[in-house]
């Protein structure tokens, strides 16, 4: 048989077992986001086989 806990119980165990919260995050603290286009891959052009040299 499952045990049934109370709102008040759930936070208190909630608080045992995360720790406090921390504070709330004000309105005036709060940044607009700009989307912007995806960056260029650069993985892609840190090897240009044009550029490679072989030892020999």
């Amino acid at each position: 048989m499952a045990e049934k806990f109370s709102d008040e119980e759930y936070a208190f165990l909630r608080h045992v077992r995360f720790g406090e919260l921390p504070a709330r995050v004000q309105p005036e603290d709060l940044v607009a986001l700009k989307e912007t286009e995806p960056a260029s891959d650069y993985a892609d052009m840190a090897y240009d086989a044009r550029h490679v040299h072989h030892q020999g």
